[in-house]
């Protein structure tokens, strides 16, 4: 019988010795040798019952400061800084953050703040910046009709960025204002309590923090000390105050609820004659099956205080509840994309993005130790074709062309420099029609972490060898022949790692 442990790791019988992983919208059979590791997320935690009552409690009764009550002036204006819900990832379509947000709102208002003098500000950092069906999932139906203050989507590009003693600009709404309320989930070190007003900053400051080491530890961080510092420069212009919700990994429903924490679960994708005929179908149809999956995201803690404190408290919480524990370093890591990226809107992934959700996410959500060893493998599950959307994409192909052409490292930096400056992509991201000129250089740059831990990155089941060598990696036909070269660099008998994902939880490596 297949037991499921504590730590996160699937334990699979004799019965079992291929698992599924999503290579884009495709499903392969990873197979599992003597030794091997499967990594799968925790079964799913204790759950919030009631939302509201928890938001309310966390800005009654904080970790630190004064409480909302004692803050809030009677009359006068308050900003509630939202995050880009584009973590989690993938997208969640039964999220609590409406529900939190909400909360926040009828607090304001019992502490004498009415909604019309409320400033709803989304900050999306780098992101295409949301539209109006992005705005009207903020809050309930109801109360996103009832609701009658402002809703601001930052710009990272808006000349009248207000400068704060940290040396950041930082958007209007949020210096202009008598209280900011940051309601977050912790996510990671940049999502999440002090990463929200970070997102809320210039597009230079984004740019500057794309390359933090490990998205899950705070301590020692250049990007979290400077987010702290952001915090701490706004807080000497107005008083902030914040609520980070501690989310659960979003979990399927229907049929496949169970995947991929439960054992059975991964047992019945892996002999389900559907995944034979899904794996026949047109591209197109593959994704729209796909999207169609419903996901939940529940909420497991709140806590709040001033955002940096409730953050760091969230995020603890949330990685020692989400995480995968490791004993050690493995020689080689599977890991897979899906056929989506990692930014909203969710179009079709490219291979920046493709290569950004496995190394710039899933290989820095680890605690203590890198989990795979010096001059280890990645093996990356993904086609990665060169597959740019229409408009939105139109800067991911440009720095994938910049990329292929730049001959070292100096002209790739030039190449960045001018399509910051570039009018016509600043415009495109000003109105909402694509994401920043500089997302996609930041998002590469988030690779360069895992880049420099590790040997080789093999990609299983290439298409497009060119867009893998454009990045340095190999391409390889199929997951066999990439496991062979593998155990191949490791001298021998390599100790494979199988990462269950996406959704990606933290890895928490040794003791």
């Amino acid at each position: 019988m297949a037991e499921q442990p504590s730590d996160g790791r699937l334990r699979l019988d004799t019965g079992v010795r291929r698992v599924p992983v999503l290579s884009g919208s495709r499903i392969v059979l990873v197979p599992v040798g003597d030794g091997d590791v499967v990594l799968s997320p925790p079964p799913p935690p204790e759950q919030v019952v009631d939302v509201p009552a928890a938001v309310r409690d966390a800005l009654r009764f904080p970790l630190s400061g004064p409480t909302l009550e004692q803050t809030a002036p009677r009359g006068g204006r308050a900003t509630i800084v939202v995050e880009h819900p584009s973590l989690p990832y993938p997208e969640a379509q039964l999220d609590s953050r409406p529900q939190a947000l909400a909360a926040a709102i009828d607090e304001l208002a019992s502490c004498g703040i009415p909604d019309e003098r409320v400033t709803i500000l989304v900050a999306g950092g780098l992101e295409q910046r949301s539209g109006q069906r992005e705005l009207e999932r903020l809050l309930p139906p109801p109360r996103a009709r009832s609701f009658r203050g402002r809703v601001l989507v930052h710009d990272a590009e808006d000349p009248e960025l207000r400068p704060t003693a940290s040396g950041a600009r930082v958007n209007r709404a949020l210096a202009e204002t008598d209280l900011v309320l940051v309601v977050s989930a912790a996510e990671t070190v940049l999502h999440g309590g002090p990463g929200t007003l970070l997102a809320a900053c210039d597009a230079a400051t984004l740019r500057d923090v794309a390359g933090a080491e490990s998205l899950v530890e705070a301590g020692g961080a250049p990007e979290w000390r400077r987010a702290v510092a952001i915090e701490e420069g706004l807080g000497s212009i107005v008083p902030l105050l914040g609520v980070s919700l501690v989310f659960d990994l979003p979990r399927l429903t229907g049929t496949y609820r169970d995947y991929p924490h439960d054992p059975e679960a991964v047992r019945h994708a892996v002999r389900s004659p559907f995944r034979r005929v899904f794996g026949r179908l047109p591209g197109i149809l593959r994704r729209d099956i796909l999207e169609r999956q419903t996901r939940r995201v529940t909420v497991i803690a709140a806590f709040g205080g001033s955002p940096s404190v409730a953050h760091a408290e969230a995020l603890l919480r949330g990685v020692e509840l989400r995480g995968i524990r490791l004993d050690e370093p493995v020689d080689a890591l599977v890991v897979g994309a899906p056929w989506v990226g990692p930014h909203l809107p969710r179009e079709r992934a490219n291979p920046v993005s493709a290569a950004s959700s496995a190394l710039a996410l899933a290989l820095r959500l680890y605690r203590d130790t890198f989990p795979l060893r010096e001059g280890g493998t990645v093996v990356l599950v993904h086609p990665l074709a060169r597959s740019f959307e229409h408009g939105a994409g139109d800067p991911y192909s440009a720095m994938f062309n910049a990329l292929r052409s730049a001959q070292d490292a100096a002209e790739l930096v030039a190449a960045e420099s001018a399509a910051a400056r570039d009018p016509r992509s600043v415009d495109a991201y000003r109105a909402g029609r694509a994401c920043h000129p500089l997302l996609p250089y930041a998002d590469w740059a988030g690779c360069g972490p895992a880049l420099s831990r590790v040997g080789r990155v093999v990609v299983a089941g290439c298409r497009d060898a060119i867009a893998a060598r454009t990045f340095g990696f190999v391409p390889s036909h199929g997951v066999g022949s990439a496991l062979e070269m593998a155990h191949g660099i490791a001298g021998g008998r390599a100790r494979i790692g199988i990462l269950l994902a996406p959704p990606y939880a933290p890895i928490l490596v040794g003791s």
